[in-house]
């Protein structure tokens, strides 16, 4: 989904520092007109949208046809792992100019991981597959009984006819045994005449099949649904399927427990605030989060996205908005509220956050991380920590957490947790 004109119009603004007002007077509009505009809240086009595209020095072009955000998103997680070569300060420009270079760049950067993924899989295969070790035994093993019958029949010269017959057919058994066995290593090997896809896991098929379907199950607002029938529908087998089977009756579970038409109206009545949704309710505050990220927001709801990860760190679940999106092959930055939640379980946490783009943005996030399952004596509680992030929030005097991405295209030089050094001149481009 692409951004939209007046959240680039804001970006825009911001990384050229012009204050709202300013902006505001040069157009002939108020500046509490062009904050509806930066919100997305009112329309724009024709000459307003020329003005202000020279007011900001930008191609009108560049204000409604923006980079996609995901793509944007991929180009710069894509960078990361090329090296300091890449110009990420120009990936927005790129994108939004070369859109179809920036897709090939995009999957030619997945098909890279995928065969990356695919060489892992197949070292730790040969490293620690049992069935290789017992082919190559096999094999290994007919070498060398050969080798031993081979020796004697050449080193004894007074041989009766029985030894040397006898020896002959070992030869021979042993040699159809390496033959056989040589013959199934090889097919076992022999890689299969299939096209390599993009490697996704079990959690990212998932989450595909749900954002196809923009995260709405209307199904699941019922009492009885079919939900292997719905995960077939939705194209997953095996082990994705198992993962929407618990998915959705968690869904399902938040769904009878808050009625989407009750908890919907109850949400613009409360300006979507977890903790009072959670009194009146009288339900747990992980509920509410989960519940929030599936109001659907054609109906006037805010961008939510919702994240869930255990104790170590590893999502389990990722709804993704614009900004807010990282991949699981690469470490998040760890001063997202859902890191810090683990280390205070059970304590609500609101927070609001800002990256280190060009147009400062920013989220509110709430996260808890609760034990999981029942509790037991001598047993210890797993963790699971669920952040809710809303997208643009209203503007806050209040301090906000610069939180980043990849430490590799993280601009910030002066962070305490950063794990390794930012790419080369990221921070001097990015003019921050």
């Amino acid at each position: 989904m692409k951004r939209l004109t007046g959240s680039r119009i804001r970006e825009k603004r911001l990384d050229q520092g012009l204050r709202q007002a300013a902006v505001a007077e040069a157009v002939g509009i108020s500046p509490s007109y062009l904050n509806l505009i930066e919100h997305n809240r009112r329309r724009i086009g024709g000459k307003l949208l020329s003005d202000l595209a020279r007011v900001l020095s930008v191609d009108p072009v560049m204000l409604t046809d923006g980079a996609d955000s995901d793509l944007l998103d991929q180009m710069r997680s894509a960078a990361a792992t090329l090296g300091p070569d890449a110009e990420i300060a120009r990936a927005e420009e790129f994108a939004a100019r070369y859109p179809g270079w920036s897709a090939l760049v995009v999957a030619q950067a997945r098909r890279i991981a995928a065969l990356h993924e695919h060489t892992l899989a197949l070292t730790d295969r040969m490293a620690h597959d049992p069935q290789l070790a017992n082919s190559l035994h096999e094999v290994i093993s007919a070498v060398t009984s050969i080798r031993s019958s081979a020796s004697i029949l050449v080193t004894q010269e007074q041989l009766d006819a029985d030894w040397q017959k006898r020896f002959h057919q070992n030869i021979h058994k042993d040699s159809l045994r390496l033959a056989d066995s040589s013959e199934a290593l090889i097919a076992y090997l022999e890689a299969p005449e299939t096209k390599l896809e993009v490697a996704q896991s079990p959690f990212e098929q998932m989450e595909a099949a749900l954002a196809l379907r923009d995260y709405q199950l209307e199904q699941l607002e019922g009492r009885d649904p079919d939900i292997a029938e719905l995960g077939q529908e939705m194209g997953l087998t095996g082990s994705s399927l198992r993962l929407f089977d618990a998915y959705a009756r968690q869904y399902q579970d938040d769904a009878i427990q808050l009625p989407l038409a009750e908890f919907s109206q109850a949400a613009r009545d409360l300006d979507y605030d977890p903790s009072q949704l959670a009194r009146q309710f009288r339900v747990d505050f992980a509920t509410v989060l989960r519940r929030l990220a599936s109001l659907p927001s054609h109906e006037g709801h805010p961008r939510m996205g919702l994240a869930v990860c255990d104790a170590s760190g590893a999502l389990t679940f990722l709804k993704p908005v614009p900004g807010f999106t990282y991949s699981r092959a690469t470490d998040a930055c760890p001063l997202w509220p859902i890191f810090s939640a683990l280390s205070r379980p059970t304590q609500p946490i609101r927070a609001e956050v800002t990256l280190p783009d060009a147009g400062q943005t920013r989220f509110m996030c709430y996260a808890m991380a609760m034990p999981k399952g029942e509790q037991q004596f001598d047993v210890i509680p797993v963790l699971q920590s669920t952040m809710l992030v809303i997208a643009d929030p209203a503007e806050s005097a209040g301090f906000s957490i610069p939180v980043g991405g990849s430490c590799r295209i993280c601009p910030r030089s002066d962070c305490a947790t950063r794990r390794e050094p930012a790419i080369i001149g990221l921070a001097g481009a990015a003019g921050l």
